[in-house]
């Protein structure tokens, strides 16, 4: 997903953690461009598009980044002719994990104690003291008089990562897909969905599963966690505003792509997590993939939107088109 496609409630949980996460807890931050003084606000360009194209058919690719400024309108005159000369907009891979509203209520018990630490213990108890105390630091600065001290560490990591982007300026709901979606309805041009459904047949054991994760895994997550936002908002700072003028020259440097998401890790350690999220992955991307080569053979132009972390990653979309015999040409 540059939102990653995981199933199951543990794993939504710590996504928005994942996303951004680009630095390895066990190596010390490399030196990282200055803090931009000011986020940029107001209506921006973003980036330049990628170009796939197989004679004269072409998919034009919009790579999204998260977390963007909270208050850039986005907006490009030229995404918009692209959208308004093509015959097709491909929309982001989407998964949905669909569990029934009358089965869902029954899980709300589980769930509220699921956000607890299995063995009943408080953070200041399971943690080692220096990390404790490190993250008491940050609570401090970014949750004022909120209580995480009963949470597990995984979700302490969420909602101490939710709330320090916040403050500096940044978010995950840019409505960056909303408003390419508004621009082609308006423009006439039809809209693909690419989504896929899991059916939870039995929702409970996927709470009951949280106990099967790791207190050691959990703990990494946090660690990492207080590590990025002690040294790395103003990367994503930077990083926001790069994607945001359509500096891609200077983004690419900040991306990571191959960096661990301890976070991710800790919930995959589970069997049964490991397991459906490489099944549902596999079948998202395949679909994904399915659905543009589609549009290539069947539309002069046609223009997709996609996480810019699938897209340029060594495996990722753009890699296998270039396996596949498509002609790419760089933003």
């Amino acid at each position: 997903m540059c939102r990653l496609a995981i199933v199951g409630w543990s794993l939504l949980a710590c996504c928005a953690i994942a996303v951004g996460h680009r630095v390895n807890a066990q190596e010390p931050a490399a030196a990282e461009p200055r803090l931009e003084e000011i986020l940029v606000v107001g209506e921006q360009p973003g980036p330049a598009m990628w170009r796939v194209a197989k004679g004269d058919h072409t998919l034009w690719i919009l790579a999204t980044l998260e977390p963007l400024p909270k208050d850039m309108v986005w907006h490009s005159k030229s995404v918009d002719e692209r959208i308004a000369a093509s015959q097709l907009v491909l929309a982001p891979p989407e998964l949905s994990a669909h569990v029934g509203f009358f089965r869902s209520m029954t899980l709300v018990p589980s769930l509220l104690h699921a956000r607890h630490a299995p063995n009943g213990q408080t953070l200041e108890q399971s943690l080692p003291h220096d990390l404790y105390m490190r993250w008491l630091a940050l609570r401090v600065k970014y949750l004022g008089h909120a209580d995480d001290e009963k949470l597990r560490p995984l979700l302490a990591a969420a909602n101490l990562y939710r709330r320090a982007i916040d403050q500096v300026g940044l978010t995950h709901d840019s409505h960056v897909w909303q408003r390419i979606e508004a621009t082609a309805r308006a423009k006439h041009v039809p809209v693909q969905p690419v989504s896929l459904e899991i059916p939870i047949d039995n929702p409970k054991q996927y709470v009951r599963d949280l106990s099967a994760i790791p207190s050691a895994g959990e703990i990494d997550c946090l660690r990492s966690t207080v590590g990025l936002v002690e040294t790395q908002l103003p990367v994503m700072r930077t990083r926001a505003n790069l994607w945001s003028t359509g500096d891609i020259e200077k983004l690419r440097a900040l991306l990571r792509p191959d960096a661990a998401e301890t976070c991710a890790g800790a919930v995959l350690v589970v069997p049964s997590f490991q397991e459906e999220y490489a099944r549902v992955n596999a079948q998202l991307q395949s679909a994904w993939l399915a659905a543009a080569e589609k549009a290539i053979a069947a539309n002069v132009s046609t223009v997709a939107v996609v996480s810019m972390a699938e897209l340029l990653k060594p495996n990722g979309w753009l890699a296998t088109f270039r396996a596949r015999g498509y002609e790419i040409t760089e933003p």
